[in-house]
């Protein structure tokens, strides 16, 4: 079976030499120097100031609404994994969907001023893919209304982006927030992980209060907090991870480089932001239509190849992320925000394929030959 990702195992006895320092510490959890060493590492490594390890990407998006006092409505993207929204719901915000940009994929900052009002608080664009939003103009529009912007960063691991200065520093700069998934499948992974990113000190100080239960002293509470910490284990693996990083990377790009180069003239690529490298995250391909689509991954699957419509359905789409209940006075709200007929357009028609450090040539040879045969026939 070919998978449309596959977690990445790094050298064994690499993994076993750290998990006999937690047998000879008992030290599990609670930032412990495993933990430390892990973020001081990616602190160094992404170019960032602050990182906060947390149990997942989810509920870091969830610390960033908390610690930023995120009130009344958020306008996000509806092309994007359903945490994106599920979490503002979760934290009793309403998401005002915006439509994406048909090239690139991304929340479209054209469309953000015009839904703004007086109970806004923040913006919550997505980095599709990895692929770097226009964060400069997200920015200005953000400035102008006195917004917060939080990035669900969950793709963008070591992507950077060229400013207009001409600078060039990691994507997770921008904003006010930025959140990382460590999930098992993603370029780097902690098996479950996360991180919460910010350069406000006193923001992080916050984040790592509020992760542990609030607790800012043995016995001392300083606010509501939550049990957000991500494990000695957890970290172990991070480590390892990152110590193989260069070789999974460039494994990664070889094999989305081969897709564009042999399926360009026969499917449509996301439009990369020229101010941002790629990570080779994810390889999204855009058919003619859904049935097209359709016909690609009954042929896939039938030679025992498994890609995913990834993300689909378009959010705006779903019922249950369409409604907001006041936890106050158990009012329920319908989500609100323009149209969004691209979004809903592009979650029909794109499809990812299998991408993961050890896909053999042999195993992608295939993957293409089946997309390109299955195309010429349905012409």
């Amino acid at each position: 079976m070919t998978p449309v990702t596959k977690a990445y195992l790094p050298n064994k006895n690499r993994f076993k030499d750290y998990v006999d320092r937690i047998y000879e510490s008992g030290w599990l959890t609670n930032s412990g120097n495993i933990l430390r060493e892990l973020e001081l590492r990616l602190k160094e490594y992404l170019g960032v100031k602050h990182i906060v390890l947390v149990a997942n990407g989810t509920v870091a998006l969830q610390l960033a609404y908390k610690a930023l006092n995120l009130k009344g409505e958020v306008i996000t993207s509806p092309f994007s994994f359903v945490a994106t929204t599920s979490t503002l719901h979760w934290e009793g915000l309403l998401p005002v969907f915006a439509d994406i940009n048909s090239t690139d994929f991304n929340l479209d900052p054209d469309n953000i001023s015009q839904l703004i009002n007086d109970e806004t608080s923040a913006v919550v664009p997505v980095h599709v893919f990895g692929n770097p939003c226009k964060v400069e103009k997200i920015q200005d529009i953000a400035d102008k209304h006195n917004l917060k912007v939080i990035y669900d960063a969950a793709h963008a691991f070591n992507v950077n982006y060229c400013d207009r200065s001409g600078t060039l520093k990691n994507v997770l700069n921008y904003g006010d927030v930025s959140t990382l998934s460590f999930h098992a499948t993603k370029i780097f992974h902690t098996i479950e992980g996360g991180a919460v990113i910010t350069n406000d000190d006193a923001l992080a100080d916050k984040i790592r209060h509020l992760i542990n239960f609030g607790l800012t002293g043995q016995t001392s509470v300083e606010s509501v907090g939550i049990n957000a910490k991500m494990n000695e284990f957890e970290a172990a693996m991070g480590l390892c991870i990152l110590e193989e990083i260069e070789g999974i990377k460039k494994n990664r790009k070889q094999i989305w480089e081969t897709y564009k180069q042999e399926l360009d003239d026969v499917v449509e690529f996301q439009n990369w932001n020229p101010q941002g490298t790629n990570n080779n995250a994810y390889a999204p391909i855009l058919l003619k239509d859904e049935y097209q689509l359709l016909e690609v991954i009954d042929k896939l699957q039938d030679n025992n190849i498994f890609p995913r419509r990834y993300f689909y359905p378009s959010l705006d789409t779903v019922e249950c992320l369409n409604t907001n209940t006041c936890t106050n006075n158990k009012e329920t709200k319908p989500s609100i925000g323009i149209a969004c007929p691209v979004s809903r357009d592009i979650a029909k028609r794109i499809l990812c394929l299998p991408i993961y450090a050890e896909l053999s040539i042999k195993e992608q040879e295939k993957i293409i030959s089946v997309v390109r045969d299955t195309i010429k026939l349905k012409r």
